[in-house]
């Protein structure tokens, strides 16, 4: 932390920045909703896909969509209403919103609530928008990116409407190419014995702190501390922090090189040392500081 690391970025960097960028996002005013819910502020991801994909005019938005808490809550009621009579006190706290969205309907039947909820929809999620969505066209047509969206649709559905894979510590093993010296070797052996802290490591990571300290551990040896929707490129790695002939002693830290994505464990005889060190580096290291 505030100490200069010279480095050439060949993409851990581009990662971390992307790790930080994603976490102070939901901060900005950009974005609305309830917390695991945002949003982009004035409209959201699947239906704005739609919006792109097909038209504004063919999009089905649903409750989900809307972000306000407050008019999604009162949609809800009118939803959930069982007879007229519950309709009508629904509709009443709703009705200064309808006239200004030109939502009013006369209501003759409780089948009528399903037309009013469609109206609301497509005015909260679709047509209050229209102006900004526009404009959001245009900057995609930089560079012909609006026309392959519209081409190949479902190619890009699973990158603009991405939902990050839940972190296990299996998922996390499988994730990592474990480099091993030849079979055999007394370097094999120490790997061997580290392996198995390593799992355990991570199980415990997985048991105690659920997905928190798992994506702590991924971004200390990527940047991410979530799998990216293209996955990584390169494949993250282990290899071992072995003696160096003309070094006094071994470094007790794990060491990480997120460009490319490898992590390096230290190689230690008892699991508590192991995850004691490892809890360390990972308590301690910020940014791009030196674990």
């Amino acid at each position: 932390m505030g100490v200069p690391e010279e480095a050439i970025d060949l993409g851990g960097p581009r990662r971390e920045f992307l790790r930080l960028l994603f976490e102070a996002l939901p901060l900005s005013p950009m974005f609305e909703g309830e917390e695991g819910k945002m949003n982009l502020a004035l409209d959201s991801s699947p239906t704005l896909f739609s919006c792109l994909v097909d038209g504004p005019d063919l999009a089905k938005p649903v409750l989900e969509d809307v972000a306000d808490s407050d008019v999604r809550e009162k949609i809800k009621r009118v939803k959930e209403c069982k007879s007229f009579e519950d309709l009508i006190v629904a509709t009443e706290p709703l009705q200064e919103y309808l006239a200004n969205a030109g939502c009013l309907r006369l209501l003759r039947r409780l089948e009528d609530k399903d037309l009013l909820i469609h109206d609301i929809l497509m005015f909260q999620v679709i047509h209050r928008v229209r102006g900004p969505f526009k404009r959001f066209q245009d900057g995609l047509r930089t560079l012909e990116v609006l026309d392959k969206i519209q081409a190949h649709p479902e190619s890009f559905r699973t990158l603009l409407c991405w939902s990050p894979s839940v972190l296990t510590a299996d998922l996390l093993d499988s994730l990592f190419t474990i480099r091993l010296s030849p079979p055999g070797s007394n370097k094999r052996h120490a790997e061997a014995v580290v392996i198995s802290f390593w799992r355990d490591y991570l199980t415990d990571a997985e048991d105690q702190d659920g997905t928190q300290k798992l994506g702590t551990i991924l971004a200390f040896a990527t940047g991410a501390n979530t799998v990216p929707p293209i996955g990584f490129s390169p494949q993250p790695s282990s290899e071992f922090l072995h003696q160096e002939p003309d070094a006094q002693t071994m470094s007790k830290l794990p060491i990480a090189n997120t460009c490319i994505n490898c992590l390096k464990l230290p190689l230690h005889t008892s699991y508590k040392d192991f995850q004691e060190n490892m809890d360390f580096a990972l308590g301690n290291t910020h940014g791009f500081g030196i674990a």
